[in-house]
């Protein structure tokens, strides 16, 4: 591997706590070329997160180190600021590794901007997640695209390697272990990309009403055009969404969707929790 442009490795570290129904940011650091915008507030008392990078992608050498802690009960939804494009790359690779923690009560929301590898690139990214508890919610959107393909650039990358594990309490819930290595591989066929230009993935860890959740999500997926997508069911609940298009945005919808999904369920379950209005007014007339 080269040598990182910036002599070092860059890294960013956000840690976010949850102090009287709100959310904030209870320390954040990085390093060149990345910065972290001020949060946005929301009215639920969530944060958005935005990461900005001063660098046109990732280099040959690039090492990277992503590490995020979300407290008990604190509510991030990270994104970043625009897409990811690795660069052609003579020899050498670049590599990145992410760590995400999440408390109990705590929500993640990761959906990164959608990766595009440039011909003779080569990428290594390794992301853990450990959730504390059943309470821990995380919610995970990926894109790969399969080059610039606009200017005939498809599977022309060295090789894309994507390690993800997410860990509930000690027990391994999840692993997704992608190598291509298109040289190697018939990449646009059966099995792999069949003939589409992107890729999703989403993890969703098992809704509250997961039957509703299902249901809306199939009403999503079913709505899109041009896509071939399936949902599974994992072994504790948690779902895995896959999707294949051909335009990043096409993609970044469904994403966006679902997330409004997950939204009316959460809305759901704060109205389930308040007590009836025929109460509220029993109790008033009372007074």
């Amino acid at each position: 591997m080269g040598i990182n442009a910036f002599g070092k490795t860059s890294k960013v570290f956000l840690k976010a706590e949850n102090k009287n129904g709100k959310t904030i940011l209870e320390d954040v650091h990085f390093t060149a070329p990345y910065k972290i915008m001020r949060p946005f507030e929301k009215k639920d008392g969530s944060i958005e997160v935005m990461l900005m990078a001063a660098s046109a992608g990732i280099m040959e050498g690039d090492c990277q180190e992503f590490q995020f802690q979300i407290g008990h009960g604190a509510k991030v939804e990270f994104r970043s600021q625009s897409y990811e494009k690795i660069h052609q790359m003579k020899a050498g690779s670049a590599r990145r590794s992410t760590r995400i923690e999440v408390q109990a009560g705590g929500e993640f929301y990761f959906h990164p901007q959608p990766v595009i590898p440039f011909a003779d690139s080569a990428f290594d990214n390794r992301t853990s997640i450990f959730l504390e508890d059943e309470s821990a919610a995380f919610f995970m959107s990926e894109i790969l695209s399969a080059g610039r393909s606009a200017r005939g650039e498809m599977f022309d990358y060295r090789f894309y390697k994507n390690l993800t594990e997410i860990r509930r309490g000690e027990k391994l819930i999840y692993r997704d272990n992608t190598q291509y290595v298109p040289s190697q591989m018939p990449m646009g066929e059966l099995g792999m990309y069949e003939g589409y230009t992107h890729m999703l993935n989403i993890f969703v860890t098992r809704p509250a009403y997961a039957e509703e959740f299902v249901k809306l999500a199939r009403g999503v997926l079913d709505s899109q055009e041009q896509i071939e997508a399936g949902i599974t069911k994992l072994e504790d609940g948690d779902y895995v969404i896959r999707a294949l298009g051909y335009r990043a945005q096409s993609l970044e919808k469904i994403s966006e969707l679902l997330l409004q999904d997950l939204g009316k369920i959460h809305d759901k379950i704060n109205y389930m929790d308040q007590p009836p209005l025929k109460s509220l007014v029993h109790n008033i007339t009372l007074m």
